[in-house]
């Protein structure tokens, strides 16, 4: 794949959209007819990957704030979490950036876009900061799990295994470094 004939950029409320169908009816559902009413309500941005010379959107992506907080059934998991942070600033919670959305077009699956994607995400938010934030989180689809698990996500929660999506997050601080 050629990463130079591509580019990202954020979707405003006169972006047309460039086909993309990535399989998933609810994925190109939101890029389509959720996308700028999310932003108008403030509730989430799209960004998209288009391929200049195709014409077309490789992939797409939606951000939205997210916090990562104390379950106390799973106290094991958030010690685990908690040891990472330092005694004087350990909290209930956390606070986040959510993946709320992420697909990559059929046409260009399996040439590592969305795990191209991710790092660029994880770049912004671990080197760019522009305010706190020091979890990645993503409610995957089952499916998807092994996909963030190669991004370096970890499972939040052990009561969701088996559902049709996972809370799953990633450490920023490990980017960071």
């Amino acid at each position: 794949m050629d990463f130079e004939k591509l580019i990202f950029r954020q979707v405003e409320a006169d972006t047309t959209i460039k086909p993309f169908d990535c399989g998933d009816s609810d994925l190109n559902g939101f890029l389509f007819d959720d996308a700028k009413n999310y932003l108008d309500a403030m509730l989430a941005v799209t960004y998209l990957l288009e391929d200049k010379e195709a014409d077309k959107t490789v992939a797409y992506y939606c951000l939205l704030n997210d916090k990562i907080e104390l379950d106390p059934d799973e106290k094991p998991k958030w010690n685990k979490l908690n040891r990472k942070i330092p005694n004087s600033k350990r909290y209930h919670a956390y606070p986040a950036v959510k993946i709320g959305r992420l697909g990559v077009s059929k046409e260009y699956a399996h040439q590592h876009v969305g795990q191209m994607v991710i790092m660029q995400i994880k770049m912004i938010f671990a080197r760019m900061t522009r305010s706190g934030c020091r979890f990645l989180t993503v409610d995957a689809y089952a499916n998807a799990v092994p996909f963030y698990e190669k991004c370096g996500f970890h499972c939040l929660s052990d009561k969701d295994a088996g559902e049709e999506t996972r809370a799953m997050y990633f450490d920023l601080m490990y980017y960071k470094k």
